[in-house]
């Protein structure tokens, strides 16, 4: 039987839409939301009646009779801590997002509600897939060093898996079976280490790990506090530094990588030393996330937009090449086919779907 899926994925500055029938793309298109178009929302919740509306307008152009759909899917935000795998959304899960049960905003948050009310319309199923807040936890992953303060499993969690299910493919080897190292390279950055198929401890692209285009990862622990107790910045501005303004952002005042390596070819030093120091951050975090795993790996998986950059790649397995000789490089993001193939499994009963408690 075949199945048509509409897939919305909003992201900070856009929301991706496609329509699949099965595994084929009938259309993507990415819809772009101006700085200024997003100002006048003071929330991301606020959000969503202006990206609903952008949604449908963009449908109407592209002539899809909705009526023809079989399930719609939304990618899945921060929500409480789940396990992996393709979930219903309920209205349970809907109030908890309306009333802010959630553990940090992000637009992604607004992928499940959108699809709840265009699936309503049409009396089908709307889903999200491995959401942003997927913990498979293991006990030692949650201490920080400070007891009022745990880590938290929050992670490129959707991207990661897909990638990770199709290394597993590549490798004619269940995904269950596997132990790899998952490194998603965007303007924030998720290390994450899969045991048997379960995604065991994992960087926090706002909180820890390496410092990325935009985000400042792991700080100095005095020196933050010194930082935010001098009294130049609100609680706001200093969200900004760490989490838009970090990073290459803060070195070099931009976070597009294109440019920093064409600035290298320029000569620019500055470039070259922010750009060398955070490879060696992300090689010393691959490394941290090998241990997890006692050096046990059957690949390295790298994916993400930097992953376009072979200068960038070749120059990271210099320094980690020694931990496992098999490496797979999917560059960009498999979110939107990763949605899809998460419905797709419940929908031809492969795999039970969940539900949001």
């Amino acid at each position: 039987m075949d199945f048509k899926i509409l897939v919305i994925n909003p992201g900070a500055g856009s929301t991706r839409i496609a329509v699949f029938e099965n595994e084929e793309a009938l259309f993507e298109e990415n819809i772009r939301h101006q700085p200024e178009e997003l100002l006048y929302f003071t929330k991301i919740i606020d959000q969503y009646e202006f990206r609903r509306d952008k949604i449908l307008a963009l449908l109407r152009a592209k002539e899809v009779d909705l009526n023809t759909l079989n399930a719609t899917v939304g990618r899945g935000g921060p929500f409480k801590p789940l396990t992996s795998g393709t979930y219903k959304v309920n209205e349970k899960l809907i109030e908890d997002i309306r009333t802010g049960n959630y553990q940090s905003e992000h637009p992604s948050l607004l992928g499940a509600l959108i699809a709840k009310e265009i699936a309503d319309q049409l009396k089908i199923d709307a889903y999200f897939v491995d959401p942003v807040s997927v913990d498979e936890f293991w006990e030692l992953s949650r201490f920080s060093g400070l007891k009022e303060i745990n880590r938290k499993a929050l992670s490129h969690a959707l991207n990661v898996r897909f990638v990770a299910k199709k290394a597993a493919k590549e490798m004619n080897k269940p995904y269950n079976e596997c132990n790899f190292l998952i490194v998603h390279l965007g303007t924030g950055i998720t290390i994450a280490a899969h045991l048997k198929g379960k995604q065991v401890d994992s960087s926090n692209a706002n909180e820890d790990g390496p410092f990325s285009p935009q985000r400042t990862g792991s700080l100095p622990t005095m020196g933050l506090a010194k930082f935010i107790f001098d009294g130049k910045y609100q609680y706001q501005d200093i969200k900004k530094k760490l989490n838009r303004q970090g990073g290459m952002f803060s070195y070099l005042g931009t976070d597009d990588i294109q440019e920093i390596e064409k600035r290298i070819c320029q000569n620019d030093k500055q470039a070259l030393s922010a750009y060398n120091a955070m490879i060696y951050q992300i090689a010393k975090e691959i490394g941290a996330y090998a241990v997890v795993l006692k050096g046990e790996l059957d690949a390295i998986v790298i994916t993400g937009g930097i992953a376009h950059s072979q200068k960038f790649i070749d120059q990271l397995k210099s320094w980690v090449g020694f931990l496992c000789p098999k490496f797979f490089v999917y560059p960009g993001e498999g979110e939107m086919e990763g949605l899809t193939q998460g419905v797709l499994r419940v929908l031809r009963k492969e795999e039970e779907v969940k539900v949001y408690e």
